[in-house]
């Protein structure tokens, strides 16, 4: 009798000390739920800075899920993907730098689309004087004198290799290359033109649309560089459940109408 009751006591202790080890287990969320609460992270070519600000306010808003912004050339962010930064979706300026990625198999191919386009356009301080109409060996050099032109660096930046491309095709770009202020973004080119630092400046419509403290000379031909587009894809490595949430928003009637609204033209 006493060896029954010892027993039954012994085996009592032992579940009650299991008990809230078991609770303990129960109540650890699953992995996929906390996967799912971080945020998703995307890496932009610096002309989508103000359209993706407008977005995700947007989209946090209407669905409480958090996005992180990181904007660059498309360039650099490529070359961070590469080595490793924990991006969930990548949105280039060019498709040259998403075709490397592609390359390289560090994006998800089969979400690959392409989302937007833009113009090139010729600026200047709001409060200059120059006039320039961009045509066939146009004046570019002679309207510098001795200042410089800001664009994006031609060598790597998306905005630069555009601008380079098209003031070879106008056939000035060996009169001016001496003279370039190659930028690491178009956004830090613009800022050279609105701060009157350099008198003349290459950037993208939309950007110059987003400062006023500079205003546009002219557009660029369309054909005299390649044209102007934003692929956008999911990164090979993300494991976020939401990342396609934020994909898709992308391409919805709410977000195409901020895009339009900073001057993107949707890509149908």
């Amino acid at each position: 009798m006493r060896r029954t009751l010892r027993l039954t006591i012994a085996m009592l202790a032992l579940a009650f000390a299991g008990a809230p080890f078991a609770a303990a287990q129960d109540a650890r969320p699953a992995p996929d739920t906390a996967a799912a609460t971080k945020p998703v992270v995307v890496f932009a070519a610096a002309s989508l800075k103000n359209a993706l600000d407008g977005i995700v306010k947007a989209y946090e808003a209407s669905t409480s899920k958090k996005v992180t912004l990181s904007f660059a050339a498309s360039s650099a962010i490529a070359k961070q993907i590469e080595s490793g930064a924990p991006a969930d979706l990548f949105i280039s300026a060019d498709l040259k730098w998403m075709d490397w990625l592609a390359e390289r198999k560090l994006i998800d191919a089969g979400s690959r689309k392409t989302l937007l386009s833009n113009t090139l356009v010729l600026i200047a301080p709001k409060d200059s004087t120059k006039t320039l109409k961009i045509e066939k060996g146009f004046a570019l050099a002679e309207a510098l004198g001795d200042g410089r032109l800001a664009m994006g660096d031609p060598t790597s930046v998306p905005a630069g290799t555009y601008g380079k491309a098209a003031l070879t095709a106008l056939g000035v770009w060996d009169q001016v290359s001496g003279k370039v202020a190659g930028a690491e973004n178009v956004r830090v080119a613009l800022t050279y033109v609105a701060r009157g630092e350099t008198p003349l400046g290459i950037v993208y419509g939309t950007d110059a649309n987003s400062e006023p403290e500079v205003k546009v000379l002219d557009t660029f031909p369309a054909d005299s560089h390649p044209p102007i587009v934003y692929p956008v894809a999911l990164t090979a490595s993300s494991a976020n459940a939401d990342a396609k949430a934020f994909l898709d928003y992308l391409s919805s009637a709410d977000a195409a109408k901020i895009f339009e609204g900073q001057g993107f033209t949707i890509v149908k």
